[in-house]
């Protein structure tokens, strides 16, 4: 039996109180009502398990407020654009985050309106200055199996290519943005080596596959690195 990590809590409880929220928002029996509630309660104690600071009965109240109706209360994960651009020298374009210090692909929530690669175009135009164009999907992560994120979250990933701008990191969103060689990458550096690698073989313009997590033979065992 492998042990159970706080990434390991976090996706537990983050599932039950998705499918408590899910449920609350199609039933309008009082009886099912109280049901869901208390898994909400039992995710909550299991949330503060993992994270010895939250106060489970705050984050109950939180996803109570974020209980919605029929079909807008199905809960899904949040979704994350990144744009993964290279240029002509064969470079890989990096902003450090202004929440965290550490440095990443720019990347932004999916916003309402525009398809997922105009928001990759948007993010990076916002974030760096730098003006790109699509070239295709690189792949799609699930934040919380990677353990990147505490909150349900999708991140897509595009291949760009920078077509002109001018570096100019974005004062608030950003602490400084720059073009990286692959064996000059600044440090701290989010996302795993492996990832890494995969990147710049498609930044060099080297056949890739789309990477995306494989599915698991066991999806609600706990697994070490996701």
């Amino acid at each position: 039996m492998e042990r159970v990590t706080a990434q390991d809590l976090i996706r537990w409880s983050e599932a039950l109180a998705g499918v408590a929220r899910t449920g609350l928002g199609f039933t309008d029996s009082l009886y099912e009502r109280e049901r869901f509630e208390e898994i909400l309660h039992i995710a909550g104690d299991i949330r503060a398990r993992a994270d010895h600071e939250l106060d489970p009965h705050h984050r109950v109240s939180e996803w109570m407020r974020m209980v919605g109706q029929g079909s807008s209360g199905y809960v899904t994960p949040k979704v994350a654009v990144g744009a993964v651009v290279g240029n002509d020298a064969g470079e890989l374009l990096l902003i450090q985050r202004s929440d965290n210090g550490v440095w990443l692909y720019p990347t932004g929530w999916a916003d309402i309106g525009y398809s997922p690669a105009e928001v990759a175009v948007k993010e990076v135009r916002e974030e760096t200055g730098i003006e790109c164009e699509v070239v295709g999907l690189l792949g799609v992560l699930d934040g919380m199996r990677r353990g990147f994120t505490k909150v349900p979250l999708y991140s897509v990933v595009f291949l760009c290519r920078a077509t002109g701008g001018v570096l100019a990191p974005h004062p608030l969103e950003t602490l400084g943005a720059g073009f990286f060689a692959a064996d000059a990458l600044p440090e701290p550096l989010a996302g795993s080596g492996n990832l890494w690698e995969l990147i710049f073989q498609a930044v060099r313009g080297e056949p890739y596959d789309v990477f995306f997590d494989e599915p698991r033979p066991a999806v609600w065992q706990a697994h070490e690195g996701g």
